[in-house]
């Protein structure tokens, strides 16, 4: 009879342990918008360093942007697009809000693709640089309040949309895509080349932030 309680209790922690390991889908998403946000310090920091008429290695800019394209607009706001944004239209529910989510991706791409375009080039030109800028500066003012709006607004409602069977097997569906994307660990491989990108930069360490008062 102890085995078999000592078994039970073992199999109790396993299956304890599994569930906490489960990331909802809203929580998925919102990891990753914290990805794209430290994307967007190494834009504002490009973009400073541009505007100030600093050299710095391009390339690096470039890497940011292919991590944009790939991870969050080819992968991230897939998700989104597939899974959450038609839910909300069946529901009938922020529609308003779904369609301008969607306008914005749209456009994000659209600036991803200038961006990786122009600084695959050696050195730019005056007007190349401003425009460069440009991009940077539209980016991160449409992607801030984007992502606010994601994670305060549409991901609080979607748990309310959808049944706790339908919400789980979503969990479980988001974490298979991400493997067959990236791997096993792809989030944190991600994460990895964001923080070799941030240090190369000289902005990685987080104390740096700190002000002085």
């Amino acid at each position: 009879m102890a085995t078999s309680i000592s078994g039970i209790l073992l199999f109790g922690c396993k299956e304890k342990e599994d569930e906490e390991k489960k990331v909802s889908p809203p929580e998925d998403l919102m990891q990753e918008h914290g990805l794209l946000n430290r994307i967007l310090l190494i834009y504002d920091h490009c973009k400073e360093m541009l505007t100030q008429k600093q050299s710095f290695d391009t390339a690096l800019l470039l890497n940011s942007a292919g991590i944009i394209r790939s991870f969050v607009e080819d992968y991230h706001e897939k998700q989104e697009e597939d899974y959450l944004f038609p839910r909300f239209q069946k529901a009938n529910q922020l529609t308003d809000l779904v369609q301008t989510l969607k306008q914005q991706h749209d456009a994000g791409r659209d600036i991803t693709s200038h961006v990786m375009q122009l600084t695959k080039a050696k050195s730019l030109s005056n007007d190349e640089n401003e425009k460069l800028i440009s991009l940077l500066t539209n980016f991160n003012i449409m992607y801030r309040p984007h992502e606010a709006r994601e994670d305060t607004i549409l991901f609080p409602a979607f748990r309310k949309i959808v049944s706790q069977h339908e919400y789980d097997s979503l969990g479980e569906e988001f974490e298979d895509n991400e493997q067959k994307h990236f791997g096993k660990d792809g989030f944190e491989t991600m994460v990895s080349k964001v923080a070799d990108i941030e240090k190369q930069l000289g902005i990685y360490e987080l104390a740096q932030f700190t002000p002085k008062v």
